[in-house]
């Protein structure tokens, strides 16, 4: 897992869970080898993937998310993780 991305949303977690699923079911496995997410609160969720390109997956999931993050008020702040030991 080499990135985290931390959401806040409008929509229940429920539905940002189901979109980032539909996201990595249509196109986000060509970019992403796994991910796990996880609830923090019910407007706020961390994802932690293993991104294989980047620069792909920023851009597909830019245009993905665009309406999406439009419609709920989505917010992100996204962070690359390295190995400490």
């Amino acid at each position: 897992m080499n990135t985290l991305i931390v959401s806040t949303f409008s929509c229940t977690f429920e539905d940002y869970e189901k979109t980032v699923a539909d996201f990595h079911e249509k196109v986000g496995h060509l970019y992403v080898k796994d991910y796990e997410i996880s609830k923090e609160s019910d407007h706020k969720g961390h994802l932690v993937l293993n991104v294989i390109n980047p620069q792909a997956f920023m851009g597909a999931a830019g245009m993905y998310f665009k309406d999406w993050d439009a419609a709920n008020g989505a917010n992100y702040s996204i962070y690359s993780l390295t190995t400490i030991g």
